[in-house]
């Protein structure tokens, strides 16, 4: 990524990664930063303690069974408090639901011909909270002037809450291009702010559920710019990449360009449907679906499919009875279908966005259902792009068997939560961004001295 200013964050780090098929939580420490000729040297995080529990209770990235999801958090967290031999107190949440809706607004701040300074920029974030508190931020991605949308009725609560708020771009007296603007002079400085926000309910649900396992939220962060953070080298984020997170319950984008995530949507199909279409198909029971997923699937066929047989075990059937017999090209009918759908519709909404040119041609796929067999091949002829799988970067102590695409978002929850960046949420005011980026030195200073 690009290189730091401000000071990364010390001590105790943990993240909970709240998924539809599995519950990671990592602890994480970070040493304070090494001298070196007389510069400081940003320490990595070192992963001390990790928990890992098949999920329960959430369907297509949202809670809807509290008490089973209580349950397997409570495990999660236990295993990695076990591992660290610490307790902890507060974590870092991904945001896989809820229908996060991505925008760009326009704010505007007078300088006077004046030097801009941290002040002038404070200016802009407390703007973008007012904008929140008054309803302005909608859920539809519309901004009239440059706020419209949703407001508070008979004191009912807004219907959608503000998760990240990222500064993108900056103009000073209508010059462009501008990464940081403080030390220059001008009459009107311009922000462009890209907000996500996400279903009310559906985060304070999330909320309750953590609260019940005696855990404080310090942040929320959308899995796709999580998993960009940790997967993403800093070229790909300078010139445009996708990330394309592939989990079990939904499937989530991240556009990144100019050294900033610009834009993010989640399609409600993962991995999950894929075992249930096997399951249907093949009238074979879910965990046996997953296990032909898992061990004979692949997302594109080939000639020597129709001569490979298989064993299926049919539902209501004794397993120990003669195994049925197919193709395995009968399995991978079934599993490409629904995986081109899959790679049409982030097509389909980089498009209609008006992100795709941003994205260029680059493509990472994390995510637990990124890993079978041809996805990769697949995405690149349905999108026209290149792509390479992501892994964790720049994360030590990470167990080797969470060191796959799978673990993407947890890693970057990390990174996420070190670099203490700025991005607003209601009700805290400041609320972490982008880690690395120009809002990452803002967050800080705002934090000190505000």
């Amino acid at each position: 990524m690009t290189k730091r200013l401000n000071r990364p964050r010390t001590g105790t780090i943990v993240a909970l990664d709240i998924g539809t098929s599995k519950v990671c939580c990592l602890i994480a420490r970070v040493d304070r930063p090494a001298i070196e000729n007389g510069a400081n040297v940003v320490a990595q995080p070192r992963i001390v303690g990790s928990g890992l529990q098949v999920s329960a209770g959430l369907k297509n990235g949202v809670i809807v069974d509290v008490d089973v999801a209580e349950t397997a958090i409570r495990k999660a967290v236990f295993a990695a408090e076990q591992m660290a031999g610490d307790n902890i107190h507060s974590v870092t949440v991904n945001l896989s639901g809820g229908k996060p809706v991505s925008q760009t607004v326009g704010i505007d701040v007078d300088i006077g011909g004046l030097q801009i300074d941290d002040g002038d920029l404070q200016r802009v974030f407390q703007q973008t909270l007012s904008m929140n508190a008054s309803g302005s931020v909608n859920g539809n991605g519309s901004a009239n002037g440059h706020t419209n949308g949703h407001r508070e009725r008979n004191g009912h609560r807004s219907e959608r809450e503000l998760i990240h708020s990222i500064p993108v771009a900056y103009t000073v007296d209508g010059n462009r291009g501008i990464r940081d603007p403080r030390g220059m002079f001008g009459e009107r400085l311009s922000v462009n702010m890209h907000l996500v926000t996400a279903a009310n309910g559906v985060i304070r649900t999330l909320r309750n559920v953590v609260d019940q396992c005696h855990l404080e939220i310090d942040d929320f962060v959308v899995a796709p710019y999580a998993s960009g953070l940790s997967t993403l080298v800093e070229d790909e984020t300078d010139l445009g990449v996708t990330v394309i997170d592939m989990g079990a319950g939904t499937t989530s984008i991240a556009v990144f360009s100019d050294g900033d995530a610009v834009f993010t949507d989640i399609i409600p199909v993962g991995g999950g449907h894929v075992t249930n279409d096997i399951a249907r198909g093949l009238s074979t029971p879910i965990a046996h679906a997953e296990r032909l997923k898992t061990l004979h699937g692949a997302a594109m066929a080939t000639t020597a499919d129709e001569h490979e047989l298989i064993d299926v075990l049919h539902v209501g059937e004794d397993e120990h009875n003669s195994p049925n017999h197919i193709p395995r090209s009968l399995l991978n009918g079934i599993i490409q279908p629904r995986l081109e759908e899959t790679f049409e519709l982030v097509r389909e909404r980089l498009t209609d966005s008006g992100f795709d040119p941003v994205a260029g041609r680059r493509v990472v796929l994390t995510g637990g259902a990124s890993q079978l067999q041809g996805v990769r091949e697949l995405a690149a002829i349905v999108m026209d792009k290149q792509v390479r799988m992501g892994r964790p970067l720049r994360l030590r102590g990470l167990p080797e068997s969470m060191s796959g695409p799978a673990f993407a978002t947890s890693a970057g929850m990390i990174a996420y939560a070190m670099e203490n960046p700025s991005a607003i949420t209601v009700p805290t005011p400041i609320m972490k961004g982008e880690a690395g980026g120009l809002g990452s030195r803002l967050g800080h200073w705002i934090h000190e001295h505000f």
